[in-house]
Order: structure tokens, then sequence, then C-alpha cells
């Protein structure tokens, strides 16, 4: 397969479609993940599970594999015993798996790798991710990012995704943390009406990646499919960035239950409207499977 253009160039010329969740692709083969680790435990214990699973979005029309290091942190690997060298390991396998799905599809069109960066709160695994607000500072935030950004970006993604991000400070840690990486990134918030899950106005969050050269994206993902339709205009004015949006399927996690909610409200239709909006990478988070990305992709490339 032929080296892709750099995916700031393809966002210029029109719209990229990304993939959708990896755990529920991965839950629908099988795979047990009521674990702290989530997807993240499948790179040490059964790593050619995440490549099948990216292979299945290339397969679908995905042009963008998001790496299963979302909630794959140093702190939540030595939780489990794995030493520092082998966490450093998994977390550039993450971008690996990726890569060799990316090989395996053999498609005609160009494919990216995005080395996923959750927010602090994954790593708790106790659903803090969708309210922010740690305790922590920017300062105590850059230094958990860091390392792991580092070692990701060592690892040669297209992109580094920091993504579900809840609130403004951990973004501000964020974009400190990937000054001097070398590696683009997309700046992605989680959101809930017209504010970060913290409760911050997301004009304002929007604002803080406006000047950062190194953001190619800026957007929200892991949110209702409503909430995306808001999201995607005002990031596109505030920024004047290309837009990335990947809702979620309209249902609700329970953190406590660990499970799902409620019914689906995401429709591929509504994508036409966010690439109107300003939308250039369009795809889906939890609970959006290879179907809908396929019926997705479809809709996208009939609007080209």
């Amino acid at each position: 397969m032929s080296t892709p253009p750099a995916l700031a160039e393809a966002l210029a010329d029109g719209t990229v479609v990304l993939d959708g969740g990896m755990s529920n692709q991965l839950a629908a083969a099988g795979h047990d993940l009521s674990d702290e680790l989530w997807s993240a435990r499948l790179l040490a214990e059964d790593p050619e599970a995440v490549t099948a699973a990216h292979l299945a979005y290339f397969g679908a029309g995905a042009d963008v594999a998001i790496t299963a290091s979302y909630q794959a942190t140093f702190e939540g690997f030595a939780r489990r015993g794995i030493e520092r060298e082998e966490a450093g390991r998994l977390l550039a396998l993450s971008v690996e798996c990726a890569r060799t799905a990316a090989r395996r599809a053999r498609a005609s069109r160009p494919l990216w790798v995005a080395a996923s960066v959750g927010p602090y709160g994954a790593m708790l695994a106790d659903g803090s991710e969708y309210r922010g607000r740690y305790g922590l500072g920017v300062a105590e935030l850059e230094r958990f990012h860091r390392p792991r950004m580092e070692v990701l970006a060592g690892a040669a993604p297209d992109v580094l995704a920091l993504e579900t991000i809840p609130d403004t400070e951990e973004a501000q840690a964020l974009l400190r943390a990937l000054r001097g990486l070398g590696v683009p990134a997309w700046l992605s918030y989680s959101a809930s009406g017209d504010r970060t899950r913290a409760g911050q106005p997301l004009e304002e969050a929007f604002a803080l990646a406006a000047r950062a050269d190194e953001v190619i994206a800026v957007g929200v993902n892991c949110c209702t499919p409503e909430d995306a339709d808001h999201a995607v205009a005002l990031a596109a004015r505030v920024t004047g960035k290309p837009v990335v949006v990947y809702p979620n399927s309209g249902e609700t996690w329970d953190a406590g239950a660990r499970a799902w909610t409620g019914q689906s409200t995401f429709s591929a239709g509504q994508v036409k409207g966010w690439r109107e909006s300003g939308a250039r990478l369009i795809g889906g988070c939890c609970r959006v499977g290879p179907e809908t990305i396929a019926s997705m992709a479809s809709v996208l490339r009939a609007a080209r």
C-alpha cells in the first residue's frame, strides 16, 4: 500500500470517513470488555482481535482507524501488574494493529491511523470522563498525558486523536503536551448541549485550539447526535478549522451498571447536515458499528 497523503491535505480537499466504536465491535465479536482496561486489555491478550475490528471498519468504508489506546495508560496497566516498558510496547502496538489492518484492507483509497489519547477520567474507569473536573490542575494533567503521547507519537500514527475531552483545563494540558511531538492532532470534546461535560461554554472550549498549529481539526465526539448538530457549526465558526464529529448512537452510558440504556437516535442521513456545516472528519463513537459507517460512507461519497 502506498503512503497516503497527509490527513490535513485530505481535509482541505473534502470529507474523510472515521470508523465507529471499537468496544462495540469487539463485543460483537464475543470479547468480554467488563474490565477497567476496557478494549486496551486486548492489546495484551489478543491484539489480533483489535486488528480484526479495525479491518471491519475499513471494509465498511472508513478511511481512518482510531486505535485501541483510549484507555491505555501507564497507570492503568501498572494496576494490572504490567511494567512500564511493556506498557509502552502495548501503546505502540495499538498503532501497529491499525497499520496492519490498513495493509490487509488493500484499499484503493488512502487510509490513515489516528492514535487515541483519551481523557484522564478514562484511566479511572469510573465514568468521570463524562464529568471532568478531577481536582487536578493543568500542569498535573500535562504530566499525566505527555509520556504516553510521546510513545504514541513515536509509533508514527498519522494523527493523534485527543478525544472525549470533558473540560477546558484538560484541553489546555493536552495542547501543551502536544507541542514538539511532531505529529498533528485533532481535539474533540465530549459535549452536552452547548457546553462541555464540565459545564464550560463550547465556544470558549473550541477557541483554545484556534491558534494551535498542530491541531488540524476541532469538534465533538461521544455525545448525542443531536448535540453534534449544534456543535459542528459552532466549531467551524470559532476556529476556522475543519470540524471533526463522531457522536454515539444516542443511547446513554450508565457508569454504575456499566451498560447502555435508551434507544439509538443516530441516522446516517444526519451526516449531510454536518458536512454542510463544516465537518470534514465524520464517523461514529460508542454503539455505532460497521453497518452504520457503511451507510455514512455511502451518503458522504454520493455528496462529493
